[in-house]
């Protein structure tokens, strides 16, 4: 059985070796990479994250109801399926 799946050329094999070969980062420099791409984040303004705040609630309130009112309506659907009586 051959599929293309199995072959592997050997600019796979480069690509994979180079990234062997870069050498690892350390905390201290990590920490300070994390610390430059903070500064550069954009905060939102106390008004700003107000809204999205309750833009959000309001979503979720919406999808709750949504969800408790298809999950009231299938249970009470399969209640009536299964409890009529034989006549």
């Amino acid at each position: 059985m051959s599929d293309g799946s199995a072959v592997r050329s050997s600019k796979d094999d480069d690509a994979r070796g180079d990234e062997s070969k870069k050498p690892r980062t350390g905390p201290i420099t990590f920490y300070k990479q994390v610390v430059a791409e903070l500064r550069k984040v954009v905060w939102p303004t106390q008004p700003q994250l107000v809204t999205y705040f309750i833009v959000v609630m309001v979503f979720v309130l919406v999808m709750m109801v949504l969800v408790s009112l298809l999950d009231l309506g299938f249970g009470q659907l399969v209640y009536e399926i299964f409890t009529t009586t034989g006549e």
